[in-house]
């Protein structure tokens, strides 16, 4: 499921595109199939969201660039970890929502690849918070004043926390019930010491979730981009 999504996303990049590559298994395999088409002699600059989007397109032989050479982006092919029917995402299962939000808010076009078990009716659960290490403390008593429960996320196959690729850790607020994403992503980026949260409410218009399945992939659009 996530290799058709992740080939079917591949399918929309074209010559001389200019395109954001995410961070996760579903935008690995999207990668293969734009480096193809790099093969193929078309040309086609990345932007990565994270070292491990970048090693993995270098591997691939994708040329990369940066955000300073193209602050404009064609479109960013990512991943999510979950949807809801409005185009809300909640991100981050790879501690790399702060720069896949820039990436987003640079591209013109936002495709959101991800298996079917990823749709949900309402956003809950987990939501991931990168937070400068001196904030720790405080943000997660101004995460348990909102109501939910939060972790500081711990390696794995390393003694303590998870650290992101711009040397924050992350703590994960589990929420029961999320019955304003917008309201919560507002309230979680404002907290001091955040630069920012997994709820990614503000680029629907913009996205197109290409869902794979056990069958077949659908491509969803929001009305707006279908009318």
């Amino acid at each position: 499921m996530k290799q058709r999504a992740g080939y079917k996303a591949a399918e929309l990049v074209r010559d001389g595109m200019v395109i954001g590559i995410g961070t996760g298994s579903t935008t690995a395999f999207a990668l293969e199939r734009v480096a193809e088409l790099v093969r193929e002699g078309n040309r086609i600059l990345g932007v990565p969201t994270s070292f491990q989007a970048e090693q993995r397109a270098a591997d691939l032989g994708i040329p990369l660039t940066t955000l300073k050479e193209h602050p404009a982006l064609d479109l960013t092919i990512d991943g999510a970890d979950q949807v809801d029917p409005a185009f809300r995402l909640v991100k981050g299962r790879g501690a790399a929502q702060v720069r896949e939000r820039v990436v987003a808010e640079a591209s013109d076009r936002l495709l959101i690849v991800i298996d079917e078990s990823k749709l949900k009716n309402a956003l809950s659960g987990d939501i991931p918070l990168e937070v400068l290490p001196f904030a720790c403390p405080v943000v997660m008593r101004c995460i348990s004043s909102l109501g939910g429960v939060p972790v500081l996320r711990e390696g794995i196959r390393k003694d303590g926390p998870v650290i992101s690729d711009n040397g924050n850790f992350i703590i994960d607020a589990s929420f029961p019930c999320i019955e304003s994403p917008e309201e919560m992503e507002r309230d979680l980026n404002n907290l001091p010491g955040v630069p920012g949260c997994g709820l990614f409410c503000e680029f629907a218009k913009k996205t197109t979730v290409i869902v794979g399945t056990t069958a077949d992939c659908l491509v969803l659009d929001t009305p707006e981009k279908t009318r």
